[in-house]
């Protein structure tokens, strides 16, 4: 089913190959209205794509550049929690890989553990932890199936994501990434558990996609924008609430970052 969308999509492209993808989270509207001669293609109407149910995912595609440079951007996901498919996501990251796409850049917004990395900051992930007890590769044939995550973030993409927040003098945090299930946010003991266990920023999203591009053969960097601090850090209840209203903030960074790693050659 997505052999049909890529071909539907090579066909409107007429001969536009971007090399590089972008799956926008909450609050990067900013660097989807940064796109010149954008073409704007709803999940909707292209076989094969989930459509998210997640309110501030906008569900389209958006194909056009980035000064000089061709991009593809998916604004808005399907998360794991939706349907329980920890593959949600395998058939749009595969027609970008059908359309020439070879680095995807995965974006999300995650809870800190850092009391130096408050709501509003923009931490690139190192790494991640899967806590999620599930696997988008699981039930797959073949060798293939047994992917190397040692180098699971790439290096060459994670400098020029540096590089880009250096030249804009905007602070970019690193760290690792741990990916709970959700919908239901973590409890104070999972939090106190996840700092323990090396976790800087939690979510609820990205690892399947990581996951499923490095299957693929991508080169893959992400970055969180963080959007509240973990459950009992502040004493304050969590809700998606405050993620859609705290995400634009470290959102219009994090937009300004990924606009000058592509089109300012980072």
């Amino acid at each position: 089913m997505s052999g049909a969308t890529t071909d539907l999509l090579l066909a409107r492209l007429g001969g536009v190959a971007p090399r590089t993808g972008i799956v926008l989270g909450s609050g990067l509207g900013s660097l989807v209205d940064a796109v010149e001669n954008a073409i704007r293609i709803p999940y909707a109407d292209l076989p094969s794509f989930p459509v998210s149910s997640v309110s501030g995912h906008a569900g389209e595609m958006v194909i056009g550049s980035l000064g000089a440079v061709s991009v593809i951007m998916l604004s808005g996901r399907v998360h794991y929690y939706e349907r329980g498919d920890a593959n949600a996501m395998r058939a749009p990251i595969e027609v970008l890989k059908g359309l020439g796409v070879t680095e995807l850049i995965l974006t999300n917004s995650a809870g800190s553990l850092r009391e130096d990395m408050p709501p509003g900051s923009v931490m690139r992930i190192s790494d991640h932890i899967n806590f999620s007890g599930t696997n988008p590769l699981v039930g797959l044939d073949g060798d293939d199936r047994f992917v190397g995550m040692t180098n699971a973030y790439d290096a060459d993409l994670a400098a020029r994501m540096e590089a880009a927040a250096r030249t804009l003098d905007i602070p970019l945090s690193s760290g690792v990434y741990m990916w709970f299930s959700g919908p239901s946010f973590e409890t104070p003991a999972e939090i106190r558990m996840a700092r323990v266990l090396g976790a800087d920023a939690v979510g609820m999203s990205t690892v399947p996609e990581v996951l499923i591009a490095r299957h693929l053969g991508l080169k893959v960097a992400a970055a969180s924008v963080i959007t509240n601090f973990g459950a009992g850090m502040t004493g304050d209840e969590l809700s998606h609430h405050e993620t859609k209203d705290m995400a634009p903030i470290g959102g219009k960074r994090l937009a300004a970052i990924l606009a000058e790693m592509i089109a300012g050659g980072g």
